[in-house]
Formats: C-alpha cells, structure tokens, sequence
C-alpha cells in the first residue's frame, strides 16, 4: 500500500501555503517543520500537488464506496453526499447516507406527482364545465339573432350607455393596472451607495502617487524621522529606500520622480525567499534596520548600503526596534527569543530565552528596559543585564503589547460564545490591570497609541487607543476612563494597519477591502479616502503628516498627499 510520510505531507502543506499567497504562515510554518532539512527535491512536485492529492484521495474513497456497495444505483447517487462525508465516514455510512437522501427523494417526487394527478383531474373538469357554458352561451346569441331579424330598424342607430360604461370602466382599470406595473417594473434601489459628503472625500488621482518597482506584496513601510525618505520591505527579498519630492501631483511627478535604492537581501538570484517583514529608522533616520525570514537582521546607511549583518536568530524576525539612544537595537524572532544588539560592535548584547512560543512583538519601554510579547499568552517585562524578566503578564492569546508611559497594554482574546474579545490595560507600577475593553466580535488584529497626553509633543490632548480587527471595524478608546469613544464602520473586510497623524488629529486605517481611510479623531467621520488595487498591509505617515504612505498586495507603494 502507498503511504504518505509527515515530512512530505509537512511539505505539501509548506508549497501549498506559499503558493496561495500566505507567505508568512508558510514560512513559519516551513522553520517549525523542519522543511529546510527536507530531502524532497521541489524541482519535480507539481503546483498544487496538495490539492491534487485531496481530489485523488476524494476520487479514491468515491471508488471505494461504489466498489463495495450491492445496490447499482448507488453510482448514480454520489451528487447526495458532501465532500467532507468522504473524508469522515466510511463506506458503509456513505451508502445508508445515500439510500435514506435517495428514498426522500422518491417520497418527494411521489407526493410530486400526486399533486400533479390532482391538478390535471381538477383541469379536466374545469374545461368541461367551460364548454356547456359556451354551449349554453352559444344559444342565447342564437335567439338573440331572431329576434333582431325580426325588427331591424327598430334599435338602430342607438347605443347602451351601461354597456359602454362598462367599457370605459375596463379600459381604466387596464390602463391603472399598465401604470402599477410599470412603478413595480422600474429599477430596483441599491443596496451601497456612496453619499455625497464621502464622494467628496474620495482623493482624486493626481493627489496620489504610485511607487513601483517590488515584484511581490509589499508587508512593510517607514518614513525616516529626517528628511523625505521612505524605506518598504517587500516578500521579493528587497527593501526599498524611495526619495519623494515635496510635490507628488503626476505632472511634478513625472518632472521629478521618486529615486529609488534597492537593498537586496540575497547574493545568487536562486537563494531561498527571504521576505523582508519588519523595518525601523534609528532616531536621526542616517540608519535603516530590516528584518527577514532567514532570521537576519542587517542594518543600512541612508544610500542604501549594507553596513552590518546581525546573525544569531535561528528562525524569522517578526519584529525590529531600536532604542531612543539609538545604540541597541532589539529584535523578536519565531525562534522563541529577543536579542539586544550593540549597534557600536555589531555584537549580540544580550539573548532573552523567556518565552514558550514565537516572540511577535517588542518595543522600549526606555533606553535599557522594554517588553516582549509571544503566542505563549505572556508579556515579558526585561532588562539589559538581567537574567530574569522585571515582570510577567499573563493571559489568553495575546497580540502586541509595550509602550513608553506606565500603562502597558495586553490584548488577550478570550472566547466566549465564540466572539468576545477581551482588552486589558494593566499598570507597571500598581502590578494590576486597570480597565477591561469588550467591543470588538472578531479577533484584533493591531493597536495603536496616539501621540497625545502626558509626556508626548501634544500634552493637552487626550490619550487615546485604537484597535483595528477582523470584524472590519476600528475603536477608538479612552484609556484613563477604560470606556468606548467610536467605532469606525467605513471598512468591508479585515483592518489590518491603523496609524495616527504626528498631531494625533487624524487616524489612517488600510483594509484587505483595498481602501484607506482617514478619519478625523475628534469628529469621527471619514475625511479623505482612496481606493487601490490590492489590500493594505500597512499606513504609516510621514513626520509633517502631510503624507501618507500605504503598502498594497499588488506590490505598490502609495503616497498620498493629505493637507487639510
């Protein structure tokens, strides 16, 4: 008997994710199951080799159904059953399943024609009926005829008023009746429309600018803090340093168009993929981290040339931060760690090994202290040169946490009836959470702080949090009162990147629905959107906020020009 092995079903699993299109599962999919150390040669397993192999299996079992089966008909039965009854039960069930759906149908189909029985004898009756009336008919005209003979002149000329009333009288229900149903055969309203204050809001093209060049989904982009750079990371192996101008109306463009330097993350063009996933701007934006799937991450000048490569990680980086200093830079990785790199030695300062699952997130709290978050359900609370975490949080499925004020933040999604999600604000210095927030019915996907409150360039406005989550909605929170401030309805699909404008007045989200919005924080409302080609995977603005850039899945970069 053929058998299939765990490493190669391990295999088609890893092409089947990476030809659809989810290149990140499929990768750490890939460095969990080993895939890397695989024997299998890729070279002679066909597209779509896990599909394939579904349908033959499907095949198989529907020939093992009708091969042990003694009723014939059962051949011509197989469209009463579903695909997953194939695979979870036998033949045995399948042919009761098929007989109890084939002997319904015989019932319908009798009572069926028993109906029909009854209607053709009711039919039969009826038309026997009409033609007596006819015959009956028939001989008034007749009598009606001799007598007219009789006296011809006598009526002529002359007409029945009631019997052209009666006429009029038709002839004006008809013509009633011709109107109603000209309204009902009118168009019907539909079901989306676009109001006038939103067409208004739509950006028109000479106010966005369009970056190609990556030749796959573009996952991250970052404006330098200084000057007009804007740095993408792409799943073709390449990062991009794009120059934009002041102006990106097309005639502007086209006099001045973006240049472009390509930070190639592979040597030899046949080099497994390595997407890059993460990237950040040190502090005076002279230097460029990335992070990609091999697990490396290399830091770059602002002329796109390498300067290091930091190479301890032993699967993806999922994420990149450096500190305010700008001499450690920290990275998160799937291989279950975070790693302090001193930028000045190109060394590995420290390695933190406190987390069970892959690290997702991490962020500085300050110039030596910061948190990590991990599928494991856990914030670690770390320090350099400490062997043990400052503090540990705890919870459900958390997503991302950390930021620089006392309030750290833990998304925890906790089930309940299948929807509820759970948002917990918990403080570092009182060790207790303070506020839980339950708006949201599918998972969330990212938060974001706004730059407002205590300590931040905007110190009289309000502290606000957003949330942006597979069920297509954005909240915007209040933190101190732990209460729901709006709820942004504008998109149709899964919102996965949400981002604040550097006054915290306006908030960018970009949608699997292809759109971007910006809302107006104090209003609520939607005051500038676009429509691309591709969903979004990230928004993020430049430190004027008056641009806006966006990465799509049809490997562009859109700037959008926002001035208010």
């Amino acid at each position: 008997m053929i058998s299939l092995t765990s490493a190669e079903l391990n295999y088609l699993v890893f092409r089947y994710l990476h030809e659809s299109g989810f290149t990140h599962s499929a990768f750490a999919f890939g460095y969990e199951a080993g895939i890397n150390k695989s024997t299998i040669d890729g070279n002679i397993v066909p597209p779509a080799a896990l599909v394939t192999f579904v349908q033959k299996g499907l095949q198989y079992l529907e020939l093992e159904a009708n091969l042990g089966s003694s009723d014939a008909d059962v051949d011509d039965d197989f469209s009463y059953i579903q695909p997953l009854d194939l695979i979870t039960k036998d033949a045995y069930e399948l042919q009761r399943i098929i007989k109890e759906k084939r002997e319904n149908l015989q019932k319908d189909r009798s009572k069926t024609n028993e109906k029909d029985n009854e209607t053709k004898q009711k039919d039969e009756v009826d038309r026997a009926r009409e033609g007596e009336e006819e015959k009956g008919m028939g001989q008034e005209e007749q009598n009606d005829k001799d007598v007219m003979s009789k006296d011809p002149e006598e009526d002529k000329g002359k007409k029945d008023p009631d019997h052209n009333g009666a006429e009029k009288s038709e002839d004006k229900v008809q013509i009633e009746h011709e109107e109603k149903n000209g309204d009902a055969g009118g168009p019907e309203p539909m079901e989306i429309s676009m109001s006038p204050i939103s067409l208004r809001c739509e950006l028109p093209s000479s106010d966005v600018a369009i970056l190609e060049g990556h030749s796959s989904e573009v996952f991250a982009c970052a404006w330098s803090p200084s000057g007009s750079l804007l740095a993408s990371g792409s799943g073709d192996s390449t990062a991009r340093i794009w120059t934009i101008p002041d102006e990106i109306s097309k005639s502007s463009m086209q006099n001045n168009s973006p240049t472009v330097k390509v930070l190639r993350h592979f040597k030899r063009t046949n080099e497994k993929s390595k997407d890059v996933t993460t990237l950040d701007w040190n502090g005076d934006g002279t230097l460029l981290a990335t992070g990609s799937y091999d697990g490396q991450a290399r830091i770059w000048n602002r002329d796109g040339e390498l300067r290091t490569t930091l190479n301890k990680h032993k699967g993806p980086i999922f994420s990149l931060k450096w500190n305010k200093k700008g001499d450690y830079l920290l990275s998160g990785s799937v291989d279950r760690t975070a790693i302090v790199w001193d930028i000045r030695t190109g060394e590995c300062r420290q390695q933190f090994e406190f987390h069970s699952a892959p690290t997702l997130d991490v962020d500085w709290r300050n110039n030596v202290s910061f948190a990590t978050c991990s599928t494991d359900t856990m914030i670690q609370v770390c320090k350099i040169g400490e062997k043990l975490p400052m503090k540990t949080f705890s919870g459900h499925e958390i997503i991302i946490a950390a930021r620089n004020i006392p309030l750290l933040l833990k998304w925890l999604l906790q089930e309940q009836s299948g929807k509820t999600i759970l948002t917990q604000i918990w403080s570092l210095k009182q060790d207790k959470h303070l506020h839980d927030l339950k708006e949201h019915s599918k998972e969330i996907y990212t938060i974001r702080w706004s730059p407002t409150g205590p300590g931040t360039n905007n110190p009289n406005q309000q502290l606000v949090l957003a949330s942006a989550s597979f069920d297509s909605t954005i909240k915007l929170w209040d933190v101190e009162q732990g209460r729901l401030i709006y709820s942004f309805n504008g998109h149709r699909d899964p919102v996965y990147s949400v981002a604040f404008s550097p006054n915290g007045e306006f908030l960018a989200s970009g949608s699997m629905d292809k759109c971007m919005h910006i809302w107006s924080v104090k209003e609520g409302k939607i005051v500038k959107t676009y429509a691309g080609n591709g969903g979004i995977f990230e928004v993020c603005w430049n430190k004027e906020g008056n641009k806006v850039a966006a990465c799509f899945a049809n490997n562009v970069v859109s700037i959008l020009d926002f001035r208010m």
